[in-house]
């Protein structure tokens, strides 16, 4: 009997880890570039002295999804929409080199370039972008950032840098706590990208199916509810099994 109770409770705590991570999808529904966090419930040996005679039930993240979101053309300058299998190179709050697809960029009050988060965008050399004083400003498909500086004519266009955007398979990388891409550990990280690798004046939005996503978490609350009851009908087998032998 303990064996039942002990495999209901860790499917229990699975599924509401697994709730935890579609609630998570669902809160960001509507955040730019955001990618859909993929999670399952695995077999688990339970290790220690002993045979190996009982499996209980674990949480697991899968990754997150590859899947395009839908592009929305916003018209905003530094607006911009990574293609597929790209990424934006920006700094991690740890000091370290992050990706992202997030593309609603803007300039600070110190001209630099950054997220809607405030973390820096990276050029090429792996330096913030900082963005001079300008009249327009221009981000081609191959990410060079083109200007025409404050006070000159329209025909003055100077080059002012080019972001750094990487190519690599969504399932190269994974995603750490503060939401940013990094290289899997002990991999190098993803080359630079070559050629078109976005296009301005759009964002990507979230990829999340909030439809299949309410549909998941009615399927999780069932499942719950199911293995709550095992484990009362556990309890009530053992305390009826307590009751005939205390009797005897």
């Amino acid at each position: 009997m303990d064996k039942a109770l002990y495999v209901a409770m860790t499917g229990a705590s699975a599924t509401l880890k697994a709730q935890g991570s579609v609630a998570h999808n669902l809160a960001n529904g509507d955040t730019v570039g955001f990618q859909a966090t993929l999670s399952g419930t695995v077999a688990a040996p339970v290790a220690g002295p002993g045979l190996a005679t009982r499996v209980a039930a674990a949480h697991r993240s899968l990754g997150v999804s590859a899947a395009p979101g839908a592009i929305m053309q916003t018209g905003n300058p530094t607006d911009v929409a990574l293609h597929q299998d790209h990424w934006l190179a920006v700094q991690a709050p740890d000091g370290g080199t992050g990706y992202t697809r997030a593309g609603d960029l803007r300039i600070s009050a110190n001209g630099l370039l950054t997220t809607a988060s405030g973390l820096p965008v990276l050029d090429q050399g792996g330096a913030p972008v900082a963005i001079p004083p300008h009249e327009t400003l221009t981000i081609g498909n191959d990410g060079t950032l083109s200007i025409v500086p404050l006070g000159q004519p329209a025909s003055t266009i100077t080059e002012a840098g080019r972001l750094q955007v990487v190519a690599a398979d969504t399932a190269q990388l994974v995603r750490g706590d503060d939401g940013l891409m990094r290289a899997a550990p002990g991999t190098e990280p993803p080359p630079p990208a070559a050629g078109a690798v976005l296009t301005a004046g759009a964002v990507e939005g979230s990829n999340v199916d909030s439809t299949a996503m309410l549909v998941s978490m009615i399927q999780l609350a069932r499942q719950f509810e199911m293995q709550v009851r095992v484990l009362q009908s556990g309890d009530e087998n053992a305390r009826a099994a307590n009751s005939l032998l205390s009797s005897r």
